[in-house]
Formats: C-alpha cells, sequence, structure tokens
C-alpha cells in the first residue's frame, strides 16, 4: 500500500512490513524497541572486547521526515520506530555512544533539497551523503568534500513506489560514480557470480565486497559495514563513501552480524545501517557469511 501526497510525492504505508503500523504505540512494538537497545547494547560491550567502537545507523522512512507533504494521511511522525528507539538509547552511556541520530539532521535539512526520491523509498545523494558526515563526525574522521563532482549520470525511471500506480511517473535519478582512490581487493564472489548470470539486480542479502583505499589521505582505520540497500556494494551509495574515506572497508549486506568475520578482521570500527521499515525484525547475530555465500554459489551452479 501506498499513499500519494503532494506534489508527486509517494509514501510507502504497507507492504510486508506494515509500514504505517509501526508509527501506532502499540505494545509489540515498544517490545521490539526495547530487544533492540538490548541487542545493541550487547554489540557495544562484543566489540570493545574486540578493541573495536560499534555504531548504529537507522535511515528514516520518508514517513519519518516529510510530514508537511502527506495531503490527507493520518500518521504521526511523532511516533516514528527511529526516534523511539532513539529517545531509549539515550538511556545509557553505550547507547549514547554507539545511535547516530539521523533523523534530527534530516528533519533539520527540509527546506534544503529533497534527501528521498520522490517515487521511491530510497534516499537520494543528498541524503546518503548527510548520513555519511554524521558517520564521520561519530567516527572523528574527515569527511570527503569533493565527492558531488565526482562523474554521475542521469536518466529517467520509474522507481519503486512509482511501479504501484497505474500511470507511473517518471523521476530523474542522478547515479554517481564515487570510487576514485578505492578499489574492491576482496569479496565479491556473489557479486561477480550474479553479474555473470546477467541477474546482479536479484542480489541483495549476503552481497559482500572489501574496498581497500591506498591515497595517503585515507584515514588508517578499518571499517567492517553491515547495512542494506542504502549501503550497498553500488559506486553511488554510503559504502562507496565510506571506502573513499577509510584505509579499509567491508561491506556485508546484512543487518545479522557475523562475529565470526569481525573477530577475523579485528577492525577499528563496525557500524550497522539498516532502514527504518525493517526495525520490527530484531535479529541474532547469528549469520555465517561463508556457509551463505557457498550457498548461493551452489544454486547458481558455481563452485565456491
Amino acid at each position: 500500500m501506498y499513499h500519494e501526497g503532494k506534489d508527486g510525492w509517494l509514501f510507502l504505508t504497507g507492504g510486508t512490513n506494515e509500514v504505517a503500523d509501526q508509527y501506532r504505540r502499540i505494545p509489540p512494538m515498544d517490545r521490539v524497541l526495547r530487544q533492540w537497545r538490548r541487542r545493541i547494547v550487547q554489540r557495544v560491550r562484543r566489540c570493545q572486547g574486540l578493541g573495536a567502537r560499534y555504531l548504529h545507523l537507522v535511515v528514516p522512512e520518508k514517513l519519518s521526515i516529510y510530514e508537511d507533504r502527506f495531503d490527507g494521511l493520518a500518521l504521526d511522525p511523532r511516533h516514528a520506530p527511529a526516534r523511539r528507539l532513539g529517545a531509549l538509547m539515550r538511556w545509557s552511556w553505550s547507547g549514547r555512544r554507539a545511535w547516530i541520530d539521523l533523523l534530527g539532521p534530516m528533519r533539520a535539512h527540509r527546506g534544503g533539497p529533497d534527501l528521498h526520491y520522490r517515487t521511491d523509498t530510497h534516499w537520494n545523494i543528498h541524503g546518503c551523503l548527510l548520513a555519511y558526515r554524521m558517520v564521520c563526525r561519530a567516527c572523528r574522521a574527515t569527511p570527503r568534500t569533493d565527492l558531488l563532482e565526482r562523474p554521475f549520470h542521469e536518466f529517467e525511471a520509474v522507481l519503486d513506489i512509482g511501479n504501484k500506480l497505474d500511470a507511473q511517473p517518471l523521476e530523474t535519478v542522478r547515479n554517481y560514480q564515487l570510487f576514485r582512490d578505492a578499489e574492491r581487493v576482496g569479496g565479491g564472489a556473489l557479486i561477480d557470480a550474479y553479474s555473470a548470470a546477467g541477474r546482479l539486480g536479484e542480489l541483495h542479502g549476503g552481497a559482500h565486497a572489501v574496498y581497500r583505499n591506498r591515497s595517503p589521505q585515507a584515514d588508517p582505520r578499518t571499517l567492517v559495514l553491515f547495512g542494506d540497500s542504502c549501503a550497498n556494494f553500488a559506486p553511488n551509495g554510503l559504502t562507496a563513501m565510506l571506502a573513499e574515506t577509510f584505509r579499509e572497508v567491508h561491506f556485508i549486506w546484512s543487518s545479522n552480524l557475523d562475529w565470526g568475520y569481525v573477530e577475523r578482521i579485528l577492525p577499528d570500527i563496525v557500524l550497522c545501517e539498516q532502514v527504518e521499515r525493517f526495525l520490527p525484525r530484531v535479529p541474532e547475530d547469528d549469520f555465517d557469511l561463508a556457509a551463505f555465500e557457498a550457498e548461493r554459489l551452489a544454486a547458481l551452479g558455481v563452485a565456491a
């Protein structure tokens, strides 16, 4: 389900995650958010034991930011799951230190360029760049200032909410080629296999890539990023921005952490990025990337 707002803005309200229902103050959602607080604190403590810093970034839904463009949608963004989880995280020192508040800065920037595509659930380059700067601030890293000067191409496309309409609207998409100093040096087995099969658009969970940045200006630290489509392995997302900033970045498409992987890499920073509407699913942190890759490669008929 979706809602048509003002000036061509489309909002996802239903779907498998029943997005609008997450903005109701009901006991099941309250329990889930408390479970998330416990899971994040557990992650902080385990990372501390490995000599790493843990950070958590929730990418807000458009529903949480742009109520001025609802046009009749009865939903209160003050009950946004990201806002409520952020409030819970402030109860403890470790929670405050791990939590990157993106909702407040995004709402503060509503008067500037759009941060999301109007007919899609995803942020655009401006939303991603704002999040990148907030991550750099939390890491005490110097953000790149030249990312919007990188090459890009524009095209018209029907995006993920727009394709649900009978008269499907076109929206201008600007895709940047952000990789310049960083290159992929590891991982990529599923990326390459799906690409060779002409099915790269089907690859989501379990995608894995390792990037190394040999620029003398790169922050010398290693960062492991567990994320989703807002981070991605594409050259125009959060992963690419961070790879252009840190010496080494490992991306794993999963909100479920693989602790064995983290213990092998021993990074300086572990960052989890996830879209707000996926908060109802609290992971067990029992992901096994190697086993997942082997299973998917076997299904494609590719030797691991």
